[in-house]
């Protein structure tokens, strides 16, 4: 691609082509010479009132058509004007948010509830990550990969804002979650794997143990970043559910498994975070940002914009001007 300023050509081969126009004025020029016939005679004063501006302009037409061909011929190189280059520096990692849906997420000690808050924030961190990808992964008392890892993180967001409690049987398993997540990992070729892990609660659920997650997360080089919801105390927090699906809210202690959550962190890695309001949630998910920063290259991105039908006009406007001038003040008989 050649370049000339800040305009490049696709085909700059094709301006060669130029070289044509002048050749053929010349040709046409030698040619018309020796057709042309001479006679001399002793003072033009006679006739020099019978030229006028028209024809004195009528031997200059073939100009317009020489700067039609070329602003054909510089159409068809392609010209190109480039708009902006950036500096990408592509990171290079993998990330699993595992996010814990059981009852207890309902809980008011943020507000409205610890769902929707760690939902939003989340989110925030999605965008952030905007050359990772990034996948999902939901549990309760079961899990599933809510959506797989991708580099589309509207799809991922949209999958998040529709999570709610209630969608999986109750309970915390957080070896299952992690194991989903661990399992959507272990075959990436990301320079850095990692997931983060949110629960409110301890694990009573699933048939896989979280040490045993860990292990082998540990075995995958999988990094794991724990985070524990809930202030210190007690919380108004769901208690029974009626028959309508509806749940009775009362006082509740809030309970989380700190000691493992730590073990999980420590056993690949990661670390162990507590989240005890909305904006200590904010903070972690910041650090965790700048924690997770492995540049691996930089590429030079050129955005264009096609030039070619700005030459194309002039062209058409240079044969129209010569057509029209042509056939009305320039109008000569044969």
């Amino acid at each position: 691609m050649g370049a000339f300023g800040n305009i490049e050509f696709v085909n700059p081969e094709l301006l060669l082509l130029l070289l044509a126009i002048p050749l053929v004025a010349a040709w046409k020029y030698w040619k018309k010479r020796q057709t042309e016939a001479y006679f001399t005679l002793p003072s033009l004063d006679a006739i020099e009132s019978l030229v006028s501006w028209r024809s004195r302009l009528v031997p200059y037409m073939p100009v317009l058509r020489a700067l039609a061909c070329a602003a054909f011929i510089i159409a068809l190189a392609r010209p190109q004007q480039a708009l902006k280059e950036e500096e990408i520096k592509a990171e290079g990692i993998d990330i699993m948010l595992v996010m814990d849906l059981s009852s207890s997420m309902l809980a008011q000690d943020f507000k409205p509830d610890r769902l929707e808050v760690s939902k939003r924030v989340a989110s925030e961190f999605v965008d952030k990550r905007m050359h990772d990808r990034v996948g999902l992964v939901v549990f309760a008392g079961e899990s599933f990969t809510q959506c797989p890892i991708t580099t589309d993180h509207r799809v991922v967001k949209d999958f998040m804002s529709n999570l709610s409690c209630g969608l999986l049987e109750d309970g915390t398993a957080i070896g299952m979650g992690l194991a989903s997540a661990v399992n959507r990992l272990k075959n990436s070729e990301a320079e850095s794997k990692v997931v983060i892990l949110l629960t409110d609660g301890v694990n009573n659920a699933g048939y896989i143990k979280p040490n045993t997650a860990a292990d082998i997360a540990k075995e995958f080089d999988i990094k794991v970043y724990t985070i524990g919801v809930g202030s210190m105390g007690q919380a108004l927090s769901p208690v029974s559910r009626r028959s309508d699906g509806r749940y009775i809210f009362g006082m509740a202690r809030v309970e989380i498994d700190e000691e493992l959550l730590q073990e999980i962190a420590q056993m690949t890695g990661g670390r162990y975070y507590r989240a005890t309001t909305e904006q200590s949630l904010e903070a972690i998910y910041a650090e965790i940002d700048q924690l997770e920063k492995t540049e691996i290259d930089v590429t030079v991105f050129k955005r264009y914009s096609e030039e070619f039908g700005r030459f194309m006009i002039w062209g058409m406007g240079f044969l129209l001007l010569e057509l029209l001038l042509r056939l009305t003040v320039l109008k000569t008989l044969p």
